[in-house]
């Protein structure tokens, strides 16, 4: 409370496939408002690396979007916008290689490419950004990042006006071969591109909470390939490809990270980014939060509010109502979690939530619950009522 008015924080997540963060923070702002009219209500925009990140990071630290027309996972022309922030980049990978770039007709791994990504940080390295944040969800490739690396390699290599015709049915674009090629090339002719593996002033964190190593059981093709398309045969191909190209990158770095946490987020994209251009991994909400200065914004505050489509267990595996959550806690403020889907309440009110609640009742159909008008209703509603006991 600051000077007798009550004050709340409200930081959602998006709801996939119903409300955006800006519209769960509407809807949950008006529900406090409705008990508590004369409230301070403090509404950030959030994102943990996935969906939506490129707004709120911009959000919370200001700069501009950037267009620029890359490749998406297909190799074909796209417009697709980064941020710049001073001189840090803010690039979410999904933007050029994502999941929802491709019709489920499309989504094959063996195909697919992270080589636009390769094309924003070559991008904003040239219009003079020496700091990047990669949000690493969402993205529709298992390549480890060959992709990406061929684009900083030779950016003239495959231009977008000049792609060369491929047999989709049969050719690989993230081809090691072709990468060790170009890394071999660009070493001799000591290009501007190279010259992004050897600067030491450049820093690349990876907002990602994924946690498994680059290949192996846990690794990305075997986790995270299926979801994209693969079949159990081209999740050993696309597993072996990924050994092979941490063993030839440990010879030309002289390190190898393929076990390090995280290498396997994005499909492997974690690892290049950490092998190749020394690429530190955080939290994808602690990051945004410590953008936001969120502990600042927390003195005086009553309570925070924050959700996601649907809560549970996972919920504590580092996803963004646990990272709200924990920062609040630390500074003694009740965290209030909202959800479409709730399972695991006891769990949850064990981990430091102070309430819990499913805003939908059980005879509401999904197909209903889903529609955004009526979310936004059900969310301020059960607000409403929360803010009311």
């Amino acid at each position: 409370m600051v000077n007798g008015i009550m004050k709340y924080l409200c930081v959602f997540d998006s709801w996939k496939g119903c409300m955006d963060s800006d519209e769960a923070n509407l809807a949950a702002r008006q529900g406090i408002l409705d008990v508590v009219p004369s409230a301070e209500v403090v509404s950030l925009r959030a994102s943990d690396g996935g969906e939506g990140m490129l707004e709120a990071f911009l959000s919370a630290m200001g700069g501009h979007k950037a267009e620029l027309l890359v490749h998406d996972p297909l190799m074909r022309p796209i417009k697709a916008e980064y941020g710049i922030a001073g001189d840090t980049a803010i690039i979410e990978v999904a933007r050029a290689c994502g999941l929802t770039l491709l019709t489920a007709d499309e989504r094959n791994p063996m195909l697919t490419t992270s080589y636009g990504v390769g094309e924003f940080v070559l991008d904003a390295y040239r219009k003079g950004c020496r700091q990047f944040i990669i949000g690493l969800g969402g993205s529709g490739t298992s390549d480890a990042g060959i992709g990406m690396l061929q684009a900083l390699l030779q950016p003239s290599y495959f231009g977008v006006h000049n792609q060369p015709a491929r047999d989709k049915s049969t050719d690989t674009f993230s081809n090691l071969h072709s990468l060790i090629l170009l890394f071999e090339q660009n070493a001799v002719n000591n290009s501007l591109s190279y010259d992004l593996f050897n600067n030491k002033s450049l820093q690349f964190i990876l907002a990602s909470d994924v946690q498994n190593p680059l290949f192996g059981d846990n690794g990305a093709a075997q986790v995270f390939a299926p979801q994209k398309g693969a079949t159990p045969e081209m999740v050993a191909m696309l597993d072996a490809q990924a050994q092979e190209l941490a063993r030839w990158a440990e010879t030309v770095c002289g390190h190898d990270c393929s076990h390090n946490p995280g290498a396997g987020a994005a499909g492997g994209l974690g690892y290049a980014f950490m092998q190749f251009l020394g690429a530190k991994s955080r939290s994808g909400i602690d990051l945004l939060l410590d953008a936001y200065h969120f502990e600042h914004l927390l003195e005086g505050a009553d309570y925070v509010l924050t959700g996601e489509g649907s809560a549970d267990r996972q919920t504590l595996m580092g996803k963004l109502p646990f990272g709200v959550m924990r920062r609040a806690t630390a500074k003694h403020v009740p965290t209030l979690l909202f959800s479409g889907l709730l399972r695991d309440e006891s769990e949850l009110l064990k981990a430091g939530f102070a309430k819990a609640v499913c805003i939908n009742p059980p005879s509401l159909p999904l197909s209903e619950a889903i529609k955004k008008s009526v979310a936004m209703n059900q969310l301020r509603k059960k607000v409403k009522e929360t803010m009311s006991s």
